[in-house]
């Protein structure tokens, strides 16, 4: 099996063919969740959903993510990154088909297996990078974002016009989703040559004399949950990731409550991808530039009240600009949740399992964002209650990022006894991680 080692030589062809599958992979990382909010009314209609049936179906993606992600470490151990990504975008491909091919049997078991395969893709695609080009993995983690971004303002965009323009079709407006994932099963099949599954050859998995780097990629990482910076990052990223479920599944219905078309709204949700995409690209750039992200996560917080805030109390025909806030906030803070999970790992085996355990408990917290918001919201006939609330989650997610963006790591996992209670802190130069 080819190796592709980090810092080595390297073909051009070989970084191209990297970039392109990561990308792909990236594009289709929301399309699946972020097609549905713009047609929830369309769908409560067709398919007789109630309420509470369509806040589940909000919360359903995050519950996967929150229950699939604590596997992805271990089958990272066993499969190797490269096979696992391959098998999730088979199985992402697979969800999109039978919700797409038959709606009303199949619209949440779709859901939950385009959900599952994406909760793999989210967690291993970090460690991949870290692992395959470790001197550009915030260029590469920027790369794999925009494509996200791209993915999410394409499928809620489009969704609205795709219903209506064949002929109110739920299965078109969900099944279309299915071809890029297609295609991005077929630009991940070069990957393949790379695989490293389990431990690395001998040579490679006992510790270099002199004390150089020997581990494998894949070899089981500390213990992370002993740690507070662990801890901290998941606080991070599960607070991140709850606001921005809680918006994008309710913020249509927000502006439609308000008076805006269903089209309209759907293309406000678009707008908020627009703001997400500004921000992917440079935030992890700038975040690999320096030791401590503390300046980072700041703005981003106030910026996301701001932006939550504007959305439902500022007039409606300033909703374009709140949302833009709003989405270059987002797109910065899930930058930043995704870049802690690297940066604060001193190699790839670690990042997987900080990774995973960082994404389980954080998108299980995340899931009860949006159901919360849809049941306060049917609770109290109001959007007020729901948005005072988030706001103040958004000073606890501040508190968090402030603790996660100091300059530390954890412990690499060496045979050597090494203390349970304490995190190693970085050097204080610009390097690459």
């Amino acid at each position: 099996m080819t190796k592709f080692r980090a810092g080595g030589p390297r073909w051009p062809y070989e970084i191209t063919l990297l970039v392109v599958a990561v990308a792909a992979a990236g594009f289709n990382l929301r399309t699946a969740i972020t097609s549905l909010p713009p047609l929830f009314p369309d769908l409560q209609t067709q398919l007789h959903l109630s309420s509470a049936t369509l806040s589940l179906l909000a919360a359903t993606p995050v519950i996967c993510f929150g229950v699939v992600s604590a596997f992805a470490a271990w089958l990272n151990r066993r499969y190797g990154e490269e096979l696992i990504l391959l098998v999730a975008l088979i199985l992402l491909t697979a969800g999109l088909l039978l919700r797409g091919v038959a709606p009303t049997a199949m619209l949440f078991p779709g859901t939950v297996l385009a959900a599952s395969a994406i909760a793999v893709l989210n967690v291993l695609l970090s460690s991949l990078v870290k692992r395959r080009w470790p001197e550009r993995a915030g260029l590469l983690i920027g790369i794999y974002l925009t494509m996200l971004s791209v993915g999410a303002i394409l499928s809620s965009l489009l969704s609205v016009p795709l219903y209506r323009s064949s002929g109110d079709s739920v299965q078109l407006a969900l099944g279309v989703w299915a071809a890029p994932a297609t295609l991005a099963v077929l630009l991940w099949l070069p990957q393949l040559r790379y695989r490293t599954a389990g431990m690395a050859p001998a040579e490679e998995a006992e510790p270099a004399a002199g004390g150089g780097q020997g581990r494998a990629a894949a070899q089981p990482g500390v213990t992370v949950y002993r740690y507070a910076l662990t801890w901290e990052v998941t606080a991070f990223m599960g607070l991140q990731s709850l606001l921005y479920y809680a918006a994008l599944s309710w913020l249509p219905t927000i502006f439609q409550d308000r008076g805006a078309p269903a089209v309209t709204a759907g293309n406000l949700l678009a707008l908020m991808g627009v703001g997400n995409l500004a921000t992917s690209l440079v935030v992890p750039v700038l975040a690999h530039r320096r030791p401590g992200q503390r300046a980072l996560v700041v703005p981003s917080l106030i910026a996301t009240a701001a932006g939550l805030a504007g959305c439902l109390w500022a007039p409606l025909g300033t909703a374009p600009v709140w949302v833009l806030v709003l989405g270059v906030s987002q797109g910065s803070c899930l930058a930043l949740a995704i870049f802690f999970m690297m940066a604060r790992a001193p190699d790839a085996g670690v990042a997987a399992s900080l990774s995973a355990f960082s994404q389980s408990v954080g998108y299980l917290v995340a899931s009860v964002g949006p159901l919360m918001v849809g049941l306060l919201h049917s609770a109290t006939g109001s959007w007020n209650i729901p948005v005072a609330l988030l706001l103040v989650l958004c000073a606890a997610e501040l508190v968090s990022g402030v603790m996660a963006g100091r300059p530390l790591t954890l412990p690499a996992a060496t045979p050597r006894a090494q203390s349970p209670t304490r995190v190693s802190e970085t050097e204080r130069t610009r390097r690459a991680i």
